[in-house]
């Protein structure tokens, strides 16, 4: 098994596999949340900056949302703004289609790795979302049967 250095380039290019990779999983929530603490660390770090804020694609109720950019190496990602992003980050109004993160193949499991390797999360730090519905129960139109 191969070991990657934990190099901005490296880690830039996991994350955009992971990135990838989360927005069609069935269950996102821990490679969200590898992300996250990706880029948080890093920010720390001074591995990456915040560029500023974009109108986010997709907001949600129809609201008009902002999402802060961060640039790490050649590549940039989205992630939500806090407070302070708002009173120190210029906004740069909407998102520009024309540029693209450069296209790279690392396998997802080998970029979980090393972002595991670099955050020291593991999946079994992410609770489970409970169940939306009892299926194991008989049940007719939604109703219970006891």
């Amino acid at each position: 098994m191969e070991t990657v250095e934990c190099t901005v380039e490296n880690l830039s290019v996991a994350l955009f596999t992971v990135n990838r990779h989360a927005k069609t999983a069935l269950n996102p929530s821990y490679l969200y949340l590898l992300k996250k603490k990706t880029i948080e660390k890093m920010l720390e770090e001074g591995k990456a900056k915040k560029v500023g804020l974009h109108f986010s694609r997709n907001p949600k109720y129809s609201q008009q949302k902002s999402d802060v950019l961060v640039a790490i190496g050649a590549y940039y990602f989205h992630i939500p703004p806090t407070k302070e992003d708002f009173k120190h980050l210029p906004h740069l109004g909407t998102l520009d289609d024309s540029y693209r993160n450069p296209v790279v193949k690392m396998p997802l499991s080998q970029a979980k790795r090393l972002l595991q390797a670099y955050t020291g999360i593991s999946p079994e730090d992410v609770e489970p979302k409970p169940k939306r519905y009892d299926w194991s129960r008989p049940h007719r139109f939604g109703k219970t049967f006891r």
